[in-house]
């Protein structure tokens, strides 16, 4: 028997081994597609002697297997570790895999496993991501677009009245907390990642543009099946969760390349914001390093392009279009509170922005015209931006902005015989939670505090929102007895309780001299406000991402396979099953 002070010492051994040996990508208990393209790479903790390298899979020499040898690198980035890398290789025979590496000194053993799909059955594929949507965002919607009387709500959203249903973990392989890179990226490749990392392993290589890559549904469904791809939202477009569908590299914030990565991979559809980094540097409101004119050459490509709702719906009725760009703003577009109520954010300078539903529409159009079906992203994005700043309404219009889109997809899919899976979920979650209401009627009484305002259990009632609109909207957010949705992570700000209706929430403002955030004196003087400390570090201004996990719906073929808990990187599987891309299919 070991004893306690002995087997504390064995712990710390293995340990200090398991740092100490080879990386190998694709990482531990990997789930490949079988025909899937990805990058092998081994990363040696030192110096190797290319003689003493030893690498196997299932027992035999990996260039048999692979078809080649990798390029092996004596000095990577010039420090004394050593690396062998292979670029696009695939894995087509099903079943159990296990890599060996030995450098003569150290030795990883790996497994990995490789799936087929069966035959496809869906000749269309919808995933729609409400970035950062919580459960809190999902309720709120629903009382709000359908109102609620005496507990009962009057109404399904068409999100969550779906036939299938899931809870999502989106851990990435670096933490439990993702960002919307990492998690958009398991559902586009199936693979996890790291944080800030599309469509690739995050090496430890300073370059953000050479790390193993891994192949993205998009690239799957023209390869395999030349079916036609769509990439929708109104955040920019370079942003993470669209860039995940087709981009590889590290560093989510490199826009200028991630254009450029568009542009290779010529996606049918692509609508959003973001223009700033299509424009050439010389010209007016460009964020671009050079002075490419990417729409200038996409629209050389066959690209119709549209600026406006009037432009992209003129665009997609043109019997000729096949491919569409629509760039709506050189940022992020405007949410539904602004657009069609308030008027603020950038609707004064963009005065024309699409509504999703009008994109989805348009993406519909064109791409149905593809005889071997579509795969079509479409993201209700400014969730996420709206919960980071404590912008509960904005966030809760945008979901409802969302429901619109699929119930509109739904009923065109249904139109045509259900051929389409459409899947509908968070890539991450927000750490809010609905727990009351906040009332401000509370006679004549002036400057109630805020913990008196915020009314729990029985206290809460109902809200007295107006009856919604058509499109599910109640045209005032500034009632007296609100929704009180709350985040569990918070920078030092002013609490006011009440909607923002000049412009979106800036809880915080950047100081210049160190980078830290402080509470924005805008709302100090705004009555009842109160400083509140956060519990987040000074040096981040906002809400930040939570853990938990999220909810997944579904209909359509191959939605059967949508039930209880999931990982992120299953939703992949479910869309390439249902899709039958697995090599031989």
């Amino acid at each position: 028997m070991v004893k306690g002070s002995a087997l504390a010492s064995l712990i710390v051994l293995c340990w200090t081994s398991s740092l100490s040996a080879q990386t190998v990508y694709p990482i531990d208990r990997a789930e490949i597609l079988a025909g899937a393209q990805f990058d092998f790479k081994v990363e040696f903790p030192g110096p190797v002697d290319p003689a003493r390298l030893k690498v196997t899979v299932n027992g035999a020499d990996y260039a048999g297997v692979f078809g080649r040898a990798g390029t092996f690198v004596e000095r990577e980035d010039g420090k004394d570790q050593s690396a062998l890398i292979l670029r696009d290789v695939t894995l087509t025979r099903p079943g159990s895999v296990t890599v060996d590496v030995s450098d003569g000194t150290h030795q990883r053993s790996i497994a990995w496993t490789v799936y087929e799909t069966g035959p496809r059955k869906a000749k269309n594929v919808i995933l729609f991501i409400g970035d950062g949507m919580s459960p809190a965002h999902r309720v709120a919607a629903r009382i709000l677009s359908k109102g609620i009387v005496e507990g009962k709500s009057r109404g399904k959203l068409a999100i969550d009245d779906m036939p299938h249903m899931a809870l999502v973990a989106t851990a990435g392989s670096d933490s439990i907390i993702t960002d919307s890179a990492n998690s958009a990226s398991a559902y586009a490749t199936g693979h996890k990642s790291a944080v800030n990392a599309l469509g690739v392993y995050a090496d430890r290589t300073a370059s953000p543009f050479d790390d193993p890559r891994v192949e993205t549904i998009t690239s799957l469904a023209r390869r395999r099946h030349s079916m036609a791809i769509g990439i929708v939202t109104n955040t920019e477009i370079e942003d993470a969760t669209p860039a995940a569908m087709v981009a590889h590299t590290r560093r989510r914030a490199a826009y200028d390349e991630i254009v450029e990565q568009f542009f290779t991979a010529k996606p049918d559809v692509l609508m959003g914001g973001g223009s700033a980094n299509f424009l050439p540097k010389s010209a007016a409101g460009s964020k671009r390093k050079d002075e490419a004119d990417y729409i200038a050459k996409f629209r050389d490509a066959g690209y119709q392009v549209a600026t406006t709702a009037s432009e992209l719906s003129a665009a997609a009725a043109k019997p000729e279009a096949g491919r569409l760009l629509g760039l709506f703003a050189t940022g992020n577009m405007d949410g539904v509170l602004d657009r069609k109520f308030l008027r603020g954010g950038g609707v004064k300078k963009f005065p024309e922005q699409p509504d999703l539903t009008e994109q989805v529409q348009a993406a519909l159009t064109i791409l149905s015209k593809n005889e071997t079906g579509f795969f079509l992203m479409v993201e209700s994005g400014l969730i996420d931006k709206y919960a980071h700043l404590l912008d509960m309404e904005r966030a809760v219009y945008d979901t409802i902005m969302l429901d619109n889109a699929v119930r509109q997809t739904r009923d065109w899919a249904r139109a045509r015989g259900d051929d389409t899976l459409i899947l509908v979920l968070a890539d991450h979650n927000h750490p809010n939670s609905l727990v009351g209401t906040v009332n401000d009627d509370m006679g004549t009484t002036p400057n109630v505090p805020l913990r008196e305002r915020v009314g729990v259990y029985e206290q809460a009632g109902f809200p007295n929102y107006p009856a919604p609109d058509a499109e599910g909207y109640p045209s005032r957010v500034d009632v007296s007895r609100r929704l009180a949705i709350f985040s569990a992570s918070l920078p030092d700000h002013y609490e006011t309780f009440r909607p923002k209706l000049d412009n979106p929430n800036e809880p915080t403002i950047k100081s210049a001299d160190d980078g830290s955030f402080k509470a924005n004196d805008k709302y100090r003087d705004v009555p009842g406000a109160v400083l509140r400390p956060g519990n987040l570090s000074a040096m981040i201004g906002a809400s930040v991402h939570s853990g938990e996990d999220v909810i997944l719906t579904a209909t359509g073929p191959g939605s059967e396979r949508v039930h209880g808990s999931m990982d992120n990187t299953e939703v992949f599987r479910v869309m390439v099953e249902a899709l039958g891309l697995a090599a031989g299919q």
